[in-house]
């Protein structure tokens, strides 16, 4: 898979940011459902220049969700997705998340 099809967004929460600020930097993306640590590795690296040292995988389950409409309610689920939580070198940091 291409570096662009593995990553494909990062995940911006309080929670992330909390672990962006501490002393060994962790930083949080949506990745592709077929990618694996090596692929995420690699795409981290090859996109950002930083040497990872570290990647935990988490599928985050699908939740329901009820839509209210004129017509009555629609109930369904969202979409299940993959996150890597990726751990750098202590020192190393990816700049363009240090202004968000």
């Amino acid at each position: 898979m291409d570096v662009n099809q593995i990553i494909i967004e990062p995940v911006l929460t309080e929670k992330t940011n909390l672990m962006r600020e501490g002393d060994v930097k962790k930083y949080v993306f949506r990745v592709n459902g077929r990618a694996n640590k090596p692929d995420v590795i690699q795409a981290v690296k090859a996109a950002f220049s930083v040497n990872p040292t570290a990647c935990r995988i988490i599928t985050v389950k699908s939740k329901p969700r009820v839509s209210r409409t004129k017509v009555g309610t629609v109930q369904g689920r969202t979409g299940a997705w993959k996150k890597a939580i990726v751990t750098l070198k202590k020192g190393e940091k990816i700049e363009i998340f240090e202004g968000a």
